[in-house]
């Protein structure tokens, strides 16, 4: 991941309703999510959740699929998780830390 795209995906998430959205659509695995539920669980109005979708799929954090009506949003975790590798490429002084899921440095070094 290169620079520009890591701040773009910071960016996004970084205003409070985005996050909210962001980690309902991950909790809601891969079968993803309607804006509608969305709206409904997070008591957003759809035309505010709306932008906050665009923000995230422009990010490139979110994919949306059209289904008939309806649209079904679906966190990109291979995008989230080359975030996060970019963000803990230089952890433990360069050496890498594995899985983020099990990270763990030793305290004399990170």
């Amino acid at each position: 991941m290169d620079e520009d795209v890591a701040v773009k995906a910071l960016a996004a998430l970084a205003q409070s309703s985005r996050l909210k959205v962001f980690r309902a659509i991950v909790g809601a695995g891969p079968e993803g999510v309607q804006p509608g539920q969305l709206s409904a669980a997070l008591d957003i109005p759809a035309n505010t959740l709306s932008f906050h979708l665009k923000e995230l799929h422009h990010a490139a954090l979110v994919s949306v699929q059209r289904e008939g009506r309806f649209l079904r949003y679906r966190a990109d975790l291979s995008a989230m998780q080359s975030l996060m590798d970019f963000l803990t490429a230089h952890c433990c002084q360069g050496v890498p830390c594995g899985d983020m899921l099990n990270l763990a440095c030793e305290p004399a070094r990170c």
